[in-house]
């Protein structure tokens, strides 16, 4: 797997054959950046469950000002650090998702971008995004953009602006209004 734009293009990530990563197909992650180029410049960006780092590295390519990448797998984090090591302005944190939620809710920090890519049948998507809305860790007009698959995604709190179906995988982007 490689970064397929900006300045780390040609890049290997690796990890995208471990158990328990499912890395985002090149061309869901090529439409999903076309839809969100314009929000990227300088952007504070969340990679939630990091695994190999593909999308939060892909935000950094394509003009993100910082992203936190937040891993819970001790062996995914090894190779996560290793991807990370000539990435600039990133944040690694092993921690659980929901430990990271509260870290970021008790230091105040927000962000313009989260990306959203739970292990699939876990059905977390909704009770993160209450989480997120709740604390106000989404700055004003900041995205949201989950992928998944069979869950049943939806909220009240923030307007959908996309969804895309790519196979089996599906892909919502909302907006703060």
């Amino acid at each position: 797997m490689r970064v397929i734009s900006g300045k780390y293009k040609g890049k290997n990530i690796m990890g995208f054959d471990i158990k328990g990563t499912r890395p985002t197909m090149d061309r869901v992650k090529e439409s999903m950046f076309a839809l969100i180029q314009n929000d990227l410049k300088n952007s504070t960006c969340l990679d939630l469950f990091a695994g190999s780092g593909s999308l939060g590295i892909e935000a950094l390519s394509n003009g993100a000002k910082k992203c936190y990448f937040v891993e819970n797998s001790e062996e995914i984090y090894k190779i996560l650090k290793n991807n990370l090591s000539s990435i600039e302005n990133n944040i690694l944190l092993k921690k659980d998702y929901m430990e990271a939620l509260k870290y970021f809710k008790n230091t105040n920090i927000k962000f313009d971008i989260i990306f959203l890519d739970p292990p699939y049948k876990k059905n977390l998507i909704n009770d993160i995004i209450e989480f997120i809305n709740k604390n106000q860790l989404l700055n004003d007009n900041g995205i949201i953009i989950c992928e998944y698959e069979t869950e049943n995604v939806s909220t009240n709190y923030f307007k959908l602006i996309k969804n895309k179906k790519y196979g089996n995988k599906k892909v919502n982007i909302y907006k703060k209004l």
